[in-house]
């Protein structure tokens, strides 16, 4: 078709996937795009609304972008409080609003069940993204938020989670990855993902695929929330993280050696607005502590990129 763009301004699609698709515009210009939405997680509505915002956002983040704006998406029982969809709507409008962003509409459909997430556009300088295939051997792995989401929104569905690791798994959820991102592209860093429903063993296996290195992380360096480890020993068990557990714990994408059964769960648990994992060269190490450190994020390092087939190797 005449004006037809060339497909090579799309430089993230269905033949290079990440984190998120990103179509260019201009020499130093790319649009970012990315939609996330489902059901809640946790009985606050406002919450909620913030949780989805900021998890449809972390994709954006994850390729080293900024948030433009964003479009809901919701589906709401006909028989639910309609204030209790203008409580999400608000959650989320405020966690864009934090993000430098807005919402510019949306759509709502009736479901049995409530469901609500975002489509959002971003920017990005097509020469400073974050991506997935761009680890390279003698990398450091560094993770920027704790994980044990699933495991401890688990235990809130069963009624046998207390006040204040809720309150816990919550503020880890609704924080941005916003400064970390900028964090790492401060640093000209090159290589990210955000860490969410497959895990820290499901996205990593992806980053070491599509670079096609090793991954060595060490179970008692990766951070957990407060209550995580107390209810993984209890053998909590739910689908998400079942699903993690046969296709990456399959002696082949992903393997656990001396790791206990707990921290084993939760290295598969399935994450909701979860940080990013980072890799980062030596010459750039510095570099990289110094721009987290003046954007306020506490990164750790929690292993390191080998040469070698595309596995994750985890030990103590």
């Amino acid at each position: 078709m005449r004006g037809q763009k060339s497909p090579a301004d799309l430089l993230v699609g269905l033949d290079v996937t990440d984190d998120a698709a990103v179509y260019l515009v201009a020499r130093d210009l790319a649009i970012v795009e990315t939609l996330d939405f489902f059901p809640p997680i946790v009985d606050d509505a406002y919450a909620s609304g913030a949780i989805g915002a900021a998890n449809a956002m972390s994709d954006v983040y994850a390729m080293g972008g900024e948030v433009l704006f964003a479009l809901n998406i919701a589906a709401w029982p006909e028989d639910a409080p309609l204030s209790q969809l203008e409580r999400v709507f608000q959650g989320a409008v405020d966690k864009i609003a934090e993000a430098g962003g807005a919402i510019a509409g949306g759509h709502t459909v009736i479901d049995r069940e409530p469901k609500y997430g975002l489509a959002v556009t971003g920017r990005v300088h097509p020469e400073r993204m974050l991506l997935k295939s761009n680890l390279r051997a003698g990398d450091t792995l560094w993770l920027t938020k704790p994980i044990g989401t699933g495991v401890l929104t688990t235990a809130h569905k069963i009624g046998d989670l207390d006040a204040a690791d809720l309150a816990s798994a919550i503020a880890s959820m609704v924080a941005l990855n916003r400064a970390a991102a900028q964090a790492a592209v401060d640093a000209e860093l090159h290589a990210a993902t955000d860490v969410t429903g497959f895990g820290l063993a499901g996205h990593a296996h992806e980053m070491a695929e599509r670079s096609s290195v090793g991954l060595h992380i060490r179970a008692s360096l990766v951070p957990l929330l407060p209550g995580a480890r107390r209810h993984a020993e209890t053998g909590i068990s739910f689908g998400g993280l079942e699903r993690n557990r046969s296709y990456f714990d399959d002696g082949t994408k992903v393997t656990f050696d001396g790791v206990d059964d707990a921290l084993r769960t939760l290295i598969l648990d399935p994450q909701t607005s979860g940080g990013l994992l980072v890799g980062v060269p030596p010459a750039h190490a510095e570099a990289w502590q110094r721009a987290c450190a003046t954007r306020g994020v506490q990164p750790i390092q929690i292993g390191e990129v080998i040469a070698g087939d595309a596995r994750v190797r985890v030990t103590p």
